[in-house]
């Protein structure tokens, strides 16, 4: 039996959006084939050095607002700046969550603009609440995350082999160059 792809998962986000400081394992079947997450919780109190090294182990990344507190929200673009910068190759796997959503009432950030930041990132966005995940926002955001990190991994594994052949190809055609002289 083929092992399952695994797939690393960083979240981030400020301390008080919902997130624990915990890693885990979890299996999902994700458009007919089992993929293993490894999923790392930052607590968001983590000090730069400690972020940086967070992000260089993950494939993908989740960053998580609480839709109550709007500096969380704030936040959200110099993180993914760091994200960026960290990463270089721009464009990394990431989902924008607004947590919370079951707290409409004391609601400090609007969809649109979780939406708006969302489309300025290119990422999917999601509302959801963590405690009540009736919807299961939650659920489908990783799945996506990991639907993302599979076709960049494709992406990439497509121009390595590309790389390579041509590579293979100017190899074959020195050798036939000097066996022709």
């Amino acid at each position: 039996m083929a092992k399952s792809p695994e797939v690393k998962l960083a979240v981030f986000g400020r301390a008080g959006v919902g997130k624990s400081e915990s890693t885990y394992r979890h299996q999902a079947n994700i458009d007919d084939e089992m993929v293993s997450m490894e999923i790392l919780d930052t607590a968001g109190q983590e000090d730069t050095q400690q972020r940086e090294g967070h992000m260089r182990w993950g494939d993908g990344f989740v960053i998580v607002y609480d839709i109550t507190d709007r500096v969380s929200f704030e936040e959200v673009a110099p993180l993914r700046g760091l994200l960026e910068e960290v990463k270089k190759p721009k464009h990394v796997p990431l989902v924008l969550i607004g947590n919370k959503a079951d707290l409409e009432h004391a609601r400090q950030v609007a969809t649109e603009e979780g939406e708006r930041l969302a489309a300025d990132m290119a990422c999917a966005f999601y509302e959801c609440s963590a405690c009540s995940d009736q919807g299961g926002g939650v659920a489908e955001a990783f799945h996506e995350l990991c639907r993302e990190v599979r076709r960049r991994r494709a992406v990439q594994g497509k121009a390595r082999r590309r790389s390579s052949t041509t590579h293979v190809k100017q190899a074959i055609n020195k050798m036939l160059t000097k066996i022709s002289s």
